[in-house]
């Protein structure tokens, strides 16, 4: 997809970090976009820097856990725009890590917004995209750790490997239909995904935080300052917005990470080879 002005764009997490970019970048390209964010005041703030609320800027408050809050907020945006191009399924959570350290409660919040969000946005969104026939773009947002499992065993983890894994399986569905897909898999990027216990919602419990001292909080001290040190926000858009122009699958932002992903491969590869004696 390649005229993008005056078409629509949807996308979650749009109250800051990346989801936010890409609304910036997709508004300078004339396109209409509603913004989704289960944070309320950030995501009036934000739609206040993109041109003050011009016409073709608009935001509603959307819990990517809950399939009906989805639902409410596609109905929202076709009322206000018309029919969607651009689906950004970006919000996601963080969660930790650690065998003992993470109740039940956290991995069904984690997995419920990370990858049941993805598939509550292609509930709501796709079939009227493929109903409209003018085809359209579907960003998914994985990670780096959907791809290597460096930062150990967590539902983060866990869930960005499935998101990986449904886009590739999405792309091959929907490519005759001229609907592209791709997978978002950045690394560190300066956004607020450290503290997005601040929006979980009361009924996965309280977040508890890791010991002091633990390994647990040592992961998630390290995580922080990754992030604060991590890439532009901006940055990662315009990747996305030069993939969804050319039609790429995976979209990748930090090339320093390849080895990490070329270990695993390798790890794979020689697995087969001693399968064949």
């Amino acid at each position: 997809m390649r005229d993008l002005a005056g078409r629509t764009a949807f996308v979650t997490g749009a109250a800051s970090g990346i989801g936010f970019a890409l609304a910036r970048a997709f508004a300078a390209e004339g396109m209409n976009v509603m913004l989704a964010d289960i944070e309320a005041p950030a995501l009036d703030a934000a739609v206040g820097r993109l041109a003050g609320g011009a016409p073709g800027i608009a935001s509603v408050v959307c819990d990517v856990s809950d399939s009906a809050s989805v639902s409410r907020a596609a109905a929202t945006t076709a009322q206000a725009f018309g029919p969607i191009h651009i689906l950004c399924n970006n919000a996601g959570v963080a969660g930790g890590s650690g065998i003992e350290a993470i109740s039940p409660e956290t991995w069904r919040w984690v997995v419920d917004v990370n990858l049941m969000g993805v598939v509550h946005g292609l509930a709501a969104f796709l079939p009227d995209m493929r109903a409209h026939g003018q085809g359209g773009h579907i960003v998914n947002t994985a990670s780096m750790a959907g791809l290597q499992a460096n930062i150990g065993f967590s539902p983060y983890v866990a869930t960005k490997y499935a998101v990986v894994g449904m886009s590739e399986g999405l792309a091959k569905e929907l490519a005759a239909e001229g609907i592209g897909v791709s997978i978002l898999c950045p690394g560190f990027v300066r956004t607020q995904i450290a503290g997005s216990a601040r929006n979980r919602p009361e009924r996965y419990g309280p977040a508890v935080a890791p010991a002091p001292g633990s390994a647990g909080a040592r992961l998630a001290a390290a995580h922080a300052e990754n992030a604060e040190a991590g890439l532009d926000p901006a940055d990662v858009a315009a990747r996305v917005l030069a993939a969804i122009r050319a039609g790429e699958l995976y979209v990748f932002t930090h090339p320093d990470m390849r080895d990490e992903v070329d270990a695993r491969f390798g790890a794979i590869d020689a697995a087969f080879r001693r399968t064949m004696g």
